[in-house]
């Protein structure tokens, strides 16, 4: 049986690392997203005040099964 998927872009956020970023992204969306296939980290960039890094912020593309 063929299927398709459809893809979408989260952005994911973490005070600690940008693997952490990615999971939070991944997993918060896992609840309401179902048959999740693949994530891709697409960027990673860093939010800085005072020249200290606050955030890490992760940009995933996630794949699900659609369903029609």
């Amino acid at each position: 049986m063929d299927h398709v998927y459809r893809v979408i872009e989260l952005i994911g956020t973490s005070t600690k690392s940008w693997e952490d970023a990615a999971k939070n992204a991944v997993e918060s969306h896992a609840k309401t997203l179902h048959d999740l296939r693949i994530a891709e980290v697409k960027q990673l960039d860093m939010k800085v005040e005072k020249g200290k890094v606050v955030l890490y912020r992760a940009k995933v593309s996630v794949s699900f099964k659609y369903n029609q």
